[in-house]
């Protein structure tokens, strides 16, 4: 069955099928669309919010299948590697739904080789060097019949970018000097950070293949709770109202006109670990505000970034400080920073 019906069998019915996100009702409807549609898409959005968990989610939800174990996953019935093609005996191997996920980390060192593959120089004097044996597949071939899952598309190169264009239209790959085509059937996932200034222009030529899908931050305070309690690590009791005001104070330096960087939710797990590890070394049983306050500057000071405006006024460090002594007067805490009991 072809991909974008089995998503389809999966999408048309009941239930949320991408149970590892909380929140994020729009996002997840326009990705249903788009892969039933078979469209390639690009997740677009700030860092720590959840878009390579929301990439294998996709994966996870594909059935189990059985392909041929050539390093291009060909089914047994629609063989596209020369090993397959020329019938020679060939194990099977059981893939589940995970295993279909391959990522791609985005970088200026990646190379079309990474991505496409390349000659192996044992094999090349064995078959000759332009003989498809030769050819050791890369990580588009890897998830043939599966995801392919592009992380920070826009930090690769141009080179890298054209090498998709191919893929991504006709849905075949023709490698170097070969005369062969090999074909390939995969859903392209990928992401861009548009807050990233160090990356790669996309060609216009490329982003025509995709659909971009927007994603923000959790869309409430009781979501990125939930989501903080279901991913962080529980070491000891965390009361409730104090995990609400610790993450409360992340959404609103999230929301400050004068940060050109934010905090993400990892700022958000970031506090609810690092309380418990300081209410554990006070041999205590539960985490107190003290236990907050003692790790803000540790875990919110390098990942923000003041705009022009005001970072000559004063360090990211003392910003933080400020902020949240101004937040712990506004909701009258009784536990100032730097403060110890």
């Amino acid at each position: 069955m072809e991909l974008h019906k089995q998503f389809a069998s999966v999408f048309l019915k009941e239930g949320d099928p991408f149970t590892q996100i909380l929140g994020q009702a729009k996002v997840k409807r326009e990705l249903k669309s788009a892969l039933m549609a078979r469209r390639n898409v690009i997740i677009v959005g700030p860092p720590g919010i959840g878009k390579t968990t929301l990439a294998k989610n996709v994966a996870a939800i594909l059935p189990d299948i059985s392909v041929n174990d050539c390093g291009f996953n060909c089914i047994p019935e629609e063989p596209i590697c020369p090993n397959c093609l020329s019938k020679k005996s060939t194990k099977t191997k059981h893939l589940k739904g995970e295993s279909r996920f391959i990522r791609v980390q985005g970088s200026p060192d990646l190379t079309p080789e990474d991505l496409l593959g390349d000659i192996d120089p044992i094999k090349a004097l064995k078959f000759g060097p332009l003989s498809p044996e030769a050819f050791t597949p890369g990580k588009i071939f890897k998830a043939n019949q599966g995801v392919l899952f592009f992380d920070e598309l826009n930090r690769c190169p141009e080179k890298l970018q054209n090498a998709l264009l191919q893929a991504l239209e006709e849905g075949t790959i023709t490698i170097g000097n070969y005369d062969v085509d090999f074909k390939v059937n995969f859903i392209f996932i990928g992401t861009m950070n548009p807050e990233d200034k160090t990356t790669e222009e996309l060609s216009d030529v490329l982003i025509d293949r995709f659909d971009f899908i927007y994603m923000g931050y959790p869309e409430s305070l009781d979501i990125e709770v939930e989501i903080v309690k279901s991913k962080g690590r529980s070491l000891l009791s965390f009361p409730q109202p104090l995990l609400r005001e610790a993450i409360k104070f992340v959404r609103i330096l999230r929301d400050d006109e004068k940060l050109e960087k934010k905090p993400s939710v990892r700022a958000s797990l970031g506090l609810y670990e690092r309380a418990q590890a300081n209410a554990m070394l006070r041999k205590a049983k539960s985490v107190a505000f003290e236990d907050i306050a003692a790790s803000v500057l540790s875990v919110l000071g390098h990942r923000i970034r003041l705009k022009p405006s005001a970072q000559y006024l004063v360090t990211p460090n003392d910003y933080v400080n400020e902020q949240f002594s101004r937040f712990c007067h506004n909701e009258r805490l009784d536990t100032l920073p730097g403060d110890s009991r």
